[in-house]
């Protein structure tokens, strides 16, 4: 064999080696990234290293951006699932939030919002903790088939409105994760 030959073939199985590891980082780069959940929502999954939970995060981030300063994430819901359950959800509005304007049912704060649903209107006491509210259940069904959602929240100079465009989430997505399913206002 001459020296050229083995020069080719060292070459060669650089140039392949190279290529191999170009595509297994893209690979990699693609599955840590966020999975698009369909419309404007992403989806987030993760696995407890303790106790081996399979978790699934649903974040819609809001149409409107009410960001007054670059510190302060937009305004997002997120829908929390565990197990292929839920667990919870919140609405985070990137705003500050006003004090609670009342108490919950055990004495926990609250505050009150309006909620829109295409054309149905409801009043919601959602828990305060100061940088989010955490949305009730219900709600968050009567969203998952909507086409327009707006929530009108007290910000520190009044009333705020976060809109968001939940319409095309694939809901078979949403209910293996979370056992949940859509359902129409009022119902």
């Amino acid at each position: 064999m001459s020296a050229d030959n083995g020069r080719q073939r060292f070459v060669l199985r650089s140039v392949f080696a190279a290529c191999l590891l170009l595509c297994a980082g893209a690979l990699s780069l693609s599955a840590q990234g966020d999975n698009t959940a369909g419309g404007n929502w992403r989806a987030l999954y993760s696995e407890d290293a303790m106790t081996a939970a399979k978790k699934v995060t649903f974040e819609l981030t809001s149409d409107d951006s009410m960001r007054s300063n670059r510190d302060v994430p937009e305004s997002r819901i997120e829908l929390f699932c565990e197990n292929g359950k839920y667990k919870a959800s919140t609405f985070t509005p990137g705003v500050r939030l006003a004090p609670p304007n009342r108490p919950g049912f055990w004495g926990q704060p609250q505050m009150e919002v309006m909620v829109r649903v295409n054309s149905s209107h409801s009043n919601h006491g959602w828990n305060w903790n100061g940088k989010s509210l955490s949305m009730d259940k219900g709600t968050i069904r009567e969203m998952l088939g909507a086409e327009v959602f707006k929530i009108q929240f007290l910000g520190p100079k009044g009333p705020q409105i976060a809109e968001f465009s939940p319409s095309g989430i694939d809901l078979h997505q949403v209910s293996r994760a979370c056992s949940i399913s859509p359902k129409k206002p009022g119902s």
